[in-house]
Parts: structure tokens; sequence; C-alpha cells
């Protein structure tokens, strides 16, 4: 019985996952719903979106990453000063606040994977390795969706 109780224990506490089949966890961050939208096969550009939660007590900073979609990943931020839109790299990364949350979004703070080795159809998805100070490499999977719609409740209205 007490080999039982020890199974037990030891699986519950370690097949915690996700809390659904597109959001990622490590240690206390979780990346919730990569997406990129459908780019037509000229683009030079993709966008990169997702929110980072940090649930816990210190703070840690996504420094950059890679993808096999893209030859270069970068972080940008784009803005608009006196009515015209500007976007810069962001080469320090984001720093992600202890108990904060973090949204990469189109006309905001985003991924930019730069020049495409291949470019994903809607529905498909492809992987990237985001890179934090702290946490180390995540591995995460961006999901590629038509419009600006990734899903009702966090993403409406937005365009890349």
């Amino acid at each position: 019985m007490l080999a039982f109780g020890l199974f037990a224990l030891t699986f519950v506490t370690t097949s915690s996952g996700p809390a659904s089949s597109h959001d990622f966890t490590v240690g206390s961050l979780e990346i919730k719903h990569p997406w990129s939208q459908k780019a037509p096969a000229v683009a030079p550009v993709l966008g990169g979106y997702l929110t980072i939660v940090n649930t816990g007590r210190t703070d840690d900073r996504l420094l950059g990453g890679s993808s096999p979609v893209a030859e270069r990943f970068e972080i940008h931020l784009s803005s608009v000063i006196d009515g015209v839109a500007r976007m810069r790299p962001v080469k320090e990364g984001i720093t992600i606040s202890a108990g904060s949350t973090v949204k990469l979004e189109p006309r905001a703070m985003h991924i930019m994977f730069e020049k495409p080795t291949w470019y994903p159809a809607e529905g498909e998805k492809f992987k990237a390795t985001l890179q934090f100070e702290k946490a180390g490499p995540v591995e995460v999977e961006f999901v590629v969706q038509k419009g600006a719609t990734a899903s009702s409740e966090d993403h409406a209205g937005h365009t890349p």
C-alpha cells in the first residue's frame, strides 16, 4: 500500500502539464498561445505573438530565440510617434517582472521572424526556441492563423 501511495504521489507531482495543448510552461514562466498570421510567400518577415506570465518571485528576461522558419529571430517594438509608424529592434530583450504578464502582439512588442525559409499555411504549426536569461531555452510551437483573430478572447481586432 505504501508503494502505491508513493507511486500516486509521484504521478500527481510529475504529470502536471500545460493548461492547454497550446500553452507551454518552464519553471514559473507560462507561455500562452504562440501564433503567427498567415503571410504571402513574398513577405520578408513573419510576425510572432504570445503572452508570457511570470508566476514566480524573480524577474526573467526574454533575450531572443531561433526558429527553422526564418534565418533570424528578433524582438521588435512598433510605435506611432507624431503620426508616423516606427519599428525598432529591442536588443536588450524583454523583462518579465515577477508576478507580471507581458503580451507580444501586433502593433506593439512582437517577435519578428526575418527572411523566412518557408511560409506555413493557415492551420500549420512551426517550432521556435525562446531564450530566457534565467529559464534558459524553451521550445514552443506557433500556430498559423488567417486574419487577425488568434482567439476571440485574447486577440480580437488585432492585425500584424
